[in-house]
């Protein structure tokens, strides 16, 4: 309670930072001590007088080591929407792990997730920093969904949950940036990830594991392997905490109703990480999106995700769902700005470096989700 302010958003004038500020001004206790953060003050002041609050605004750029220091240490929470993070990300990161002040992105960069491991988790553990990435659409309700099954299946038994994702929106120019920048980063994602390893500490008497599974039918889709961030997270998670047993394993998939979507899915997916690949190609698809774009408000307000989990061990099969409206900008700000609320208002676990969302900040978060619209259900519970 010594720090300035509980909350900052940083990146506030662009479209997800806007959209979790309005989110705070609408939701946030009328107590909550907090404050914007960007680089351009005339922007952060039309983002103020769009909300109607009196917060504060603070200077701060990511090349001004001295500004972000600022920012850290008069915060207890410093929430991020500026990406691509594997370019702009690290240098809050540092601050707010030396500055001892709970960290928030957005990132579904796991490049940028192991990387910030290696170089920042040990510092964060001594200052008590909580360095809490992914706390989006990335990767919230699969962290927190299959936390939400494992706790309604058997304990100490072998458990494999598979994920089922299914959602309708129109991304925004800042998520189609990440996508081409990570996949242009095939050899720094896996040189990242095997540094990571190097210096993370071996599981030892439990087994826990990401399996890319194959392509399949389950609950009347065709389950797609779906490459993205969100089982590394669940399985961080996993081993973190004993309750989802001595052996784990997760899979996630992308739920397609017909087979041609999904040749036609494959085939665009291939075509994009080919021009990743190519400069020329890469910087021609990104110059037709400008930065800060994104969908309408009626776009969003059609938009919708449901994410489905099947748990299985020890005789029990348990089948759960994560829903909510626009997964990548309404629902995000919403997570983004609840995960804020909860590290600052929250009685939580005692936890410090880089921590998951489950781990960090678990059911208390997920009250708070289900209490703001998001639906966490369980729709069968039987013995096999």
């Amino acid at each position: 309670m010594s720090r300035e302010y509980d909350v900052v958003i940083f990146g506030a004038t662009g479209f997800t930072g806007a959209l979790t500020a309005k989110y705070l001004a609408e939701n946030a206790p009328a107590e909550l001590r907090w404050a914007l953060a960007g680089r351009n003050r005339a922007k952060l002041e039309a983002v103020r007088a769009e909300l109607g609050v009196e917060v504060d605004l603070l200077i701060a750029d990511v090349g001004d080591a001295a500004s972000l220091q600022s920012v850290a240490e008069a915060a207890r929470v410093v929430v991020t929407t500026v990406g691509p993070y594997i370019r702009y990300g690290e240098p809050l990161v540092a601050a707010c792990a030396a500055a001892g002040t709970d960290y928030l992105d957005l990132t579904g960069e796991q490049e940028f997730v192991d990387r910030m491991y290696v170089a920042h988790h040990a510092l964060a553990a001594r200052t008590g920093a909580r360095i809490v990435h992914c706390c989006g659409f990335d990767s919230i309700p699969y962290d927190l969904g299959v936390q939400f099954t494992v706790e309604q299946l058997p304990k100490n038994v072998p458990l494999k949950v598979d994920g089922l994702v299914r959602a309708g929106g129109k991304p925004s120019s800042g998520t189609l940036h990440t996508v081409v920048t990570v996949l242009s980063r095939g050899k720094s994602n896996l040189d990242a990830r095997r540094a990571r390893r190097q210096v993370e500490p071996r599981l030892e008497g439990r087994s826990v594991k990401a399996a890319a599974g194959k392509l399949h039918r389950s609950q009347g889709f065709w389950a797609v392997p779906l490459p993205t961030v969100d089982p590394q997270i669940v399985v961080t998670s996993a081993a973190r905490l004993p309750e989802y047993g001595p052996d784990f394993r997760y899979s996630h998939y992308a739920a397609v109703k017909q087979l041609p979507m999904v040749a036609g899915g494959i085939a665009g997916f291939g075509l994009l990480a080919v021009a990743a690949q190519i400069p020329p190609a890469r910087n021609a698809l990104l110059s037709r999106f400008k930065a800060g774009d994104g969908p309408s408000e009626e776009r969003r307000a059609k938009s919708w995700f449901k994410a489905r989990f099947i748990g299985e061990g020890g005789g029990k099969r348990v089948v759960t769902e994560v829903s909510g409206g626009d997964p990548g900008y309404g629902e995000t700000a919403k997570m983004l700005a609840e995960s804020a609320l909860s590290l600052a208002l929250d009685d939580l676990p005692e936890t410090a470096g880089q921590v998951t969302t489950a781990v960090a900040l678990g059911p208390a978060l997920r009250r708070r989700l289900v209490a703001a619209g998001i639906k966490f259900e369980t729709l069968l519970v039987e013995d096999y």
